[in-house]
């Protein structure tokens, strides 16, 4: 049964002439007679009655009638969503965002994409790298910005967009607050606050037992707001990225000596063809003038990307 046929026997079924349902279709009065009857040969039964100047639809006809109605706007429907989606129009288009990243460096970003591209709806997800490479192996995401996850499957495609360095973070009137960046080493002996969802815990301490330095460990949450709250408190100190949202209060410094960066990566699962939607983000994402790293010391350790 294909498209066309249906087409011309609806034809007929509203004019019950087949000369006008030709000429309604745009065919030869042939070629809509012999569509009809291949139709007719695979439904096993006449859909019309044609007694000389009269045509008359069949019970079989009236029965199948409805159906092929259905089909048709089914048809219509299909056509109409897939030429909205492929024309950017009500285009889903989900993104994975690593929980620590700050909205300072994406805010822009997104408000010229949303501008360019009215119809593509943004949908985000914020989760750890582990969980959002998991996400985008199981197609429940279809695009990630993020640091690389500790195990990186094979499939996925990291491209960097820029990096941030590290901060120490303290309290107001806090001996870091009168320096310009604070040493590593001077971290010795703090308070420790550590940021469960911070991708750099391991790496961060591998850096600090290597320069034998001893903090004192007094918290640990998945609560950014909880940590930094308890760092303005002066409960303690705590690694932070440069452009992650902080709290009123809190006062950053840079770590220097060595100073500690991260890579941030729009990642794609390699060999998944994109969705026009897709597409159209990572190539924006591709032709966006990312901020370099600022006033971050030379000669720096970067943190593994």
């Amino acid at each position: 049964m294909e498209m066309h046929q249906i087409r011309y026997f609806l034809a007929v079924a509203d004019c019950l002439n087949f000369t006008r349902a030709a000429e309604m279709c745009n065919v030869t009065q042939p070629a809509l007679t012999r569509a009809i009857q291949k139709l007719e040969e695979e439904l096993g039964g006449l859909l019309f009655r044609r007694e000389r100047k009269y045509t008359h639809m069949t019970d079989l006809g009236h029965l199948v009638r409805p159906q092929l109605e259905a089909i048709l706007a089914q048809s219509a429907q299909a056509k109409s969503t897939a030429k909205s989606f492929l024309q950017l129009k009500d285009a889903p288009l989900k993104l994975g965002v690593m929980c620590t990243i700050g909205p300072m460096r994406f805010i822009g970003f997104l408000a010229r994409f949303g501008r360019d591209h009215p119809g593509i709806e943004v949908s985000l997800m914020e989760s750890v790298p582990e969980r959002l490479a998991e996400s985008l192996m199981a197609g429940e995401l279809d695009v990630a910005i993020m640091t690389r996850p500790a195990e990186t499957h094979a499939r996925l495609d990291l491209q960097p967009l820029y990096e941030e360095r590290f901060t120490i973070a303290c309290a107001p009137g806090h001996r870091f607050e009168r320096m310009a960046a604070v040493p590593m080493a001077d971290i010795a002996g703090e308070a420790y606050l550590t940021r469960a969802n911070c991708e750099y815990i391991g790496y961060l301490d591998g850096l600090l037992a290597e320069r034998r330095i001893q903090l004192q460990d007094v918290y640990r949450s998945e609560r950014e707001d909880w940590i930094q709250s308890m760092v303005v408190a002066g409960m303690g100190v705590c690694f932070i990225p440069e452009y992650t949202p902080v709290i009123a209060g809190l006062v950053t410094r840079p770590v220097v000596e060595p100073d500690v960066t991260r890579t941030i990566h729009i990642v794609t699962v390699a060999g998944r063809r994109f969705s026009p939607a897709v597409a159209a983000f990572v190539k924006a994402v591709g032709k966006h003038q990312w901020p370099a790293l600022s006033g971050a010391p030379k000669g720096g350790l970067k943190a593994a990307s």
